[in-house]
């Protein structure tokens, strides 16, 4: 059982970015002050959430007190002008440390922003810090960091979930309103599924991963975290280099397929009706489609993802293995044993799946199922039960989100209740370019 606490929020708990953007614009409030309330909270809650490698206290005040000055000016860069932001320790922040949650990198200090973290300046926003990743971005349970676990603000003896995991304690706990993570295979929307908080993955290139660590080029995404899928939108608009628009309301006409997640992989069966339920509570049009290809799209997910990552590690594996956390140097230690032939056959297979998804949103516009199988497991803990059954504890979580890294489709994540006390995500997919509709009906469904 679980022996953790519930944390207290922080300020930016239940506050949208366009909420506070009209209480900057209304002088009700400066962007000094949005800054102070982050380091507040973060001072405050991050000794048990740990979700924050790195802050940059007096770099986020310089950029906050320029921000105050451009508005006061007359210069608005939009709706992030002034909005703290955290990044993950995979991105490059110029003269701050990028350890990749590892070792390896314990010291490394990134002499240039990301390509990511540029357009995020250039929209006024403010960088506080950077938040624990899962070492190499290379787990699902944000577990394993050389900084230690991130913890879900929802109860610290849980795990956060990664590998973006410090993104979403830290949204989720109130320190920030917004955070930058990577998805590989549902290193976003994992954590914004287990820590009660919206996660979205952009189509795959629709954001540039210049400055990122990689883990597997292929399948690697840039995403953001925050507390609304709405706010999500605000986020990836500026990531992707897209002028803000208003949003778009749509009716409860949207054609929306139910994928039975026990296709994909065996889902607590609490999690999965209630994930259903959200979109039924709405009133929505859902009817079950089942994907054709399945078998494939797992065997390409795993042999590129594993092939890629090790290709990315193979010296460090060979030359300094007792610098990796015991899970990941196993993980990529397996990674080695892909063959050639297997990567060069994923490759068909993976195009093949593309295909299949595409062929499947022809026939509806979104598709819905659970974020994960399982909430939140316990900090640690390897094995989990699932309708009675033993599995790891890696499969259930990355299960439902994988599918979608390898077809390159947006997906989002939405709270749609708990089990047990413990968030639930809803998890819709969507077409590229279509990337509207999904935030509409994510935003109209999330709990």
């Amino acid at each position: 059982m679980s022996t953790g606490t519930q944390q207290t929020a922080g300020f930016f708990r239940g506050r949208t970015i366009g909420e506070l953007g009209e209480q900057l614009r209304t002088e009700e409030l400066r962007c000094v002050d949005l800054v102070e309330a982050a380091l507040t909270a973060i001072d405050a809650l991050d000794g048990e959430v740990n979700a924050f490698v790195t802050v940059d206290a007096a770099g986020a005040r310089r950029a906050a007190e320029k921000a105050d000055a451009e508005l006061a000016d007359g210069l608005d860069r939009g709706p992030l002008h002034g909005i703290p932001v955290a990044v993950k320790d995979i991105i490059d922040v110029a003269g701050a440390r990028t350890t990749m949650g590892s070792a390896h990198f314990a010291e490394n200090v990134s002499t240039s922003d990301a390509a990511c973290v540029q357009r995020l300046r250039e929209a006024g926003a403010v960088i506080i810090g950077k938040t624990t990743t899962h070492e190499f971005a290379f787990g699902p349970t944000g577990d394993r960091a050389h900084n230690g676990a991130s913890r879900n603000p929802h109860d610290t003896g849980r795990m956060s979930g990664g590998s973006s995991g410090g993104s979403g304690a830290a949204v989720a706990a109130g320190m920030v309103p917004l955070a930058l993570g990577t998805d590989t295979g549902g290193s976003v929307r994992i954590p914004a599924s287990l820590c009660g908080v919206a996660g979205f993955k952009p189509a795959h290139g629709a954001v540039p991963t210049d400055g990122v660590f990689p883990l597997s080029r292929t399948l690697d995404h840039i995403g953001v975290l925050a507390g609304t899928a709405s706010d999500c939108r605000l986020g990836y608009r500026v990531l992707a280099g897209l002028r803000p628009m208003p949003r778009r309301e749509r009716g409860s006409e949207v054609d929306i397929g139910w994928i039975p997640p026990e296709l994909l992989h065996p889902t607590d069966a609490r999690v999965a009706e209630l994930a259903r339920e959200a979109l039924r509570a709405d009133g929505l049009d859902v009817r079950e489609v089942r994907p054709r290809g399945l078998d494939g799209m797992v065997r390409a997910f795993g042999a590129i993802q594993f092939s890629e990552a090790h290709a990315v590690h193979a010296e460090r594996v060979a030359d300094s293995p007792e610098l990796f956390t015991d899970d990941v140097l196993a993980i990529l230690r397996l990674a080695g044993e892909t063959a050639g032939w297997q990567y060069v056959r994923a490759l068909t297979e993976r195009d093949d799946w593309r295909a299949a998804v595409s062929d499947l949103l022809a026939e509806v516009e979104l598709l819905a199922m659970p974020t994960t199988c399982v909430v939140a497991p316990e900090v640690d803990q390897r094995e989990v039960d699932v309708n009675g059954a033993p599995t790891s504890v890696r499969s259930p979580l990355i299960g439902l989100t994988r599918p979608w890294n390898l077809a390159g489709a947006p997906a989002v994540s939405v709270p749609a209740g708990t089990v047990d006390g413990l968030p639930v995500g809803l998890q819709l997919v969507g077409r590229p370019g279509q990337e509207d509709l999904l935030f509409a009906v994510a935003e109209r469904v999330s709990r």
